[in-house]
């Protein structure tokens, strides 16, 4: 189960055109808002990554908006963690649980979620906040990280695992990011 004292999200490479060119684009920009939102309200740490900005663009402004009070940290390797910067914003998190969202799932998402597991974090997957430019790929992606130890979770169900209880204070505004 997940506990808010040791999950964090990381937001992998919600940017530019690809990010309105991949399947259900609307959706996944939609779901990882709330995502975003709900780790906020929940104080979860978030690591923001961005591959190569200058050529892909940055991220989303659904996102960066809601993301403007941290740095992305700029990546050009396609595993996130091969980047020292990232790898030390992990590090310092000092967590044991990573949520993951973002695209492509078969290409960054699956790298540096592979890279998690092989340091031994736990990795949960949002599926409904992962894409690809294909389902085909998504599904590749998803599949091949749980043959490898991570675990599949959605944005409700990793919402309401976290807050655990209707009588806590963050209740309310997770339930109005859900509805």
């Amino acid at each position: 189960m997940l506990n808010k004292n040791n999950t964090g999200l990381i937001v992998v490479d919600v940017q530019g055109k690809l990010a309105r060119i991949v399947n259900d684009s609307d959706l996944l920009i939609e779901n990882c808002a709330k995502l975003i939102k709900g780790a906020q309200i929940l104080g979860l740490p978030i690591v923001w990554l961005e591959q190569n900005p200058e050529k892909l663009g940055a991220t989303v402004e659904e996102l960066s908006t809601l993301l403007s009070e941290q740095k992305a940290i700029t990546k050009f390797t396609f595993d996130g963690y091969a980047e020292p910067e990232v790898m030390q914003a992990i590090h310092r998190a000092d967590i044991e649980t990573w949520l993951v969202c973002g695209i492509e799932t078969h290409i960054c998402v699956y790298q540096t979620a592979m890279s998690l597991i092989k340091q031994n974090y736990e990795v949960q997957l949002v599926e409904d906040c992962v894409s690809s430019r294909t389902i085909q790929n998504k599904q590749l992606g998803i599949n091949k990280l749980v043959s490898q130890g991570a675990q599949l979770t959605g944005l409700e169900m990793c919402l309401y695992e976290l807050v655990k209880d209707c009588r806590k204070p963050e209740f309310k505004a997770i339930l109005s990011l859900i509805k």
